[in-house]
């Protein structure tokens, strides 16, 4: 495999090598309806099964353009017996801003819930092609402003907000919090958890150089995402690490893989927000690439980094409330 550096775990290599006998890429076709099928279909095939711990309930907010699909999940009452009060989480989904839906991220934000005994609520924000930058972070915000106003509607009694997202969903976590530290929703950002987001140009990078090729996350891929995006490349709202001045910005747990292309743009988003005084933890999963945390079925090994996740989440929420 291509760039291959150090020690990858021996689940992750196996699914490597799956992929590279069986052919099957990261990268969407000319044919955005069926590589949308593709992608739902991998990441069924490699995710785990949805828990039933958790219940779902879908509704629509307003958007921009159109009603924007919502995905509340939600653990049972007597899980949360001792909480009156406490964040809920929003979830952007990963996909290149091209690629994924509810439905396919249904046993992450699910195993999310489950293991924070929080509300989780996706969004599934307009996709590019059809609807190119900025529609993405626009859905993004106004669901956020939404949720944030109804939320004791929705039976949530919230009393912040957490942005989370992986990947393409990390990049529109991090933007929101921006646009939110702006001009602030009705509930507070608590804390923004980025998973293994693109926060700037990634060419540069070595871990691009190094990991383009062989770990899941093609330099086709990116190109395809980037060119389906359309976005301008010195807009904050797509790099956010654009803004001159990141301050103002939430506390953040920023999440990287080790074998990740886009590890070093995390990196960076990381280092610039404590250089500037921001809380902000850093966890770099070591032997991992890019997308692990709904590949769990086929790299079991990802489980329990997900549960470190949410555990340093629920720590950071405490540490910073």
């Amino acid at each position: 495999m291509t760039g291959q550096i150090g020690y990858v775990r021996a689940d992750v290599a196996a699914f490597l090598a799956r992929l590279e006998h069986d052919g099957n890429g990261f990268a969407p076709g000319d044919d955005i309806v069926q590589s949308r099928l593709a992608f739902s279909a991998m990441l069924r095939a490699n995710d785990a099964p949805v828990s039933p711990r958790a219940t779902p309930r879908s509704f629509t907010c307003p958007g921009p353009a159109a009603p924007i699909a919502l995905r509340l999940f939600t653990v049972a009452p007597e899980a949360n017996s001792v909480h009156s009060s406490r964040p809920v989480v929003i979830f952007f989904h990963g996909g290149g801003f091209i690629l994924g839906d509810l439905d396919s991220y249904a046993s992450l934000c699910t195993e999310i819930a489950v293991q924070t005994g929080l509300p989780v609520v996706a969004v599934d924000y307009r996709l590019a092609p059809e609807a190119p930058f900025p529609a993405a972070p626009d859905d993004c915000e106004a669901a956020t402003r939404w949720i944030a106003e109804h939320a004791p509607a929705l039976g949530l009694p919230a009393n912040g907000l957490i942005l989370m997202g992986d990947s393409a969903g990390g990049n529109l976590a991090i933007v929101t919090a921006q646009a939110l530290a702006a001009r602030p929703a009705a509930l507070p950002v608590v804390l923004q958890v980025p998973l293994y987001p693109v926060a700037g140009p990634i060419g540069r990078h070595e871990s691009y150089r190094a990991f383009r090729e062989g770990h899941l996350l093609t330099r086709e891929a990116l190109a395809r995402f980037h060119a389906g995006y359309a976005a301008p490349l010195d807009d904050p709202r797509h790099y956010p690490l654009m803004h001159e001045d990141l301050r103002q910005s939430p506390p953040a747990l920023v999440v990287t893989a080790e074998y990740d292309p886009l590890r070093d743009s995390g990196r960076e988003y990381a280092a610039r927000l404590q250089a500037e005084g921001v809380p902000c933890l850093a966890i770099e999963v070591p032997g991992m690439i890019h997308g692990f945390m709904t590949l769990r079925k086929a790299i079991p090994s990802a489980q329990s980094d997900l549960e470190t996740i949410t555990h340093a989440m629920t720590n950071m929420l405490e540490r910073h409330s």
